[in-house]
């Protein structure tokens, strides 16, 4: 996949820079933290596509990482390889017990490497596990989290669309596009980590589609945290004559002069189990879908 994100997690600089230049020669983009719990904060801040994980780490090892991200539930979809001098059987059953996806040892073949990396992505994102743009959990696993969820109490579930998007694709380009979704990604991370509830989901529908499953005591604020910071941020992917004016010009054929569209915000329904009765999951994001449907309106 071009442009995906990878995180080399490997305290030898000799190896991580060899492995970000390869791997950015490649088409990816890649991000290197020499200890594990940095690994832990930049998965975090920005969701990568997969992570290369040594196992020998000078904080915690690369065991206790695979561990923190796979029961955590933000996380838990990561594909992860683990990259370690470890060759014993016992070390690799472990590592793939704590769910990693791939074991290779050193020294390694960087075009087998490469390959397990492409096969891994593309895996993840044919079993609709990712979204390629976001790096969040699409498809199936936001089924699985609702199916998880509604034999639950005390928690709501937030659809949250990008109003305006469609308009500002066809104005700046898929580029732009891409990193606005990008950017909505990281800030609904950053929103729901601040909260310190490893069991929260975040994840992308699909298009302009973004989806949280949080507490129902927490959505008010959560919605108005995320409605606040992306009307301010997201201003500073239009042009300067754009944010003055607070619109952009979107071509029509049937008028020379374009249309007038605002730009984007937020558009965010919620539902929960004190407000709402649900047959299904599907009940779930129908219902939500409406109370979106019904803020944006307002």
């Amino acid at each position: 996949m071009n442009n995906a994100r990878l995180l080399i997690v490997e305290d030898d600089p000799d190896i991580s820079n060899m492995l970000r230049i390869f791997f950015s020669s490649q088409g990816y983009q890649v991000d290197v933290a020499q200890r594990g719990r940095d690994a832990l904060e930049k998965t975090r801040s920005v969701m990568p596509h997969l992570i290369v994980l040594d196992i020998m780490l000078p904080d915690i090892d690369g065991y206790e990482v695979c561990r923190i991200l796979r029961t955590t539930t933000r996380t838990s979809h990561i594909p992860v390889i683990f990259l370690t001098q470890k060759d014993e059987r016992s070390d690799r059953l472990q590592g793939l017990e704590l769910g990693a996806d791939d074991y290779i040892t050193k020294p390694f073949d960087i075009e087998e490497l490469k390959l397990r990396v492409q096969n891994a992505i593309a895996r993840s994102e044919r079993e609709s596990l990712t979204d390629p743009q976001s790096g969040l959990p699409s498809g199936r696993l936001i089924e699985d989290q609702l199916r998880k969820t509604i034999r639950k109490s005390g928690w709501a579930y937030m659809d949250i669309q990008i109003r305006n998007f469609d308009a500002f694709k066809d104005v700046y380009g898929f580029i732009a596009a891409n990193d606005i979704l990008r950017f909505t990604g990281k800030l609904l991370g950053e929103i729901i980590d601040a909260q310190n509830r490893p069991d929260d989901f975040v994840g992308h529908a699909g298009g302009s589609n973004f989806v949280v499953i949080t507490a129902e005591e927490i959505t008010g604020s959560v919605e108005q945290q995320l409605k606040s910071r992306f009307n301010e941020e997201s201003r500073s992917h239009y042009s300067f004559l754009d944010r003055e004016q607070g619109f952009i010009i979107v071509p029509n054929s049937d008028n020379d002069e374009g249309q007038k569209t605002p730009l984007m915000t937020l558009g965010v329904g919620v539902v929960s189990p004190s407000s709402h009765e649900f047959a299904d999951i599907r009940e779930i994001t129908e219902l939500a879908a409406d109370e979106r449907r019904k803020d944006s309106k307002a």
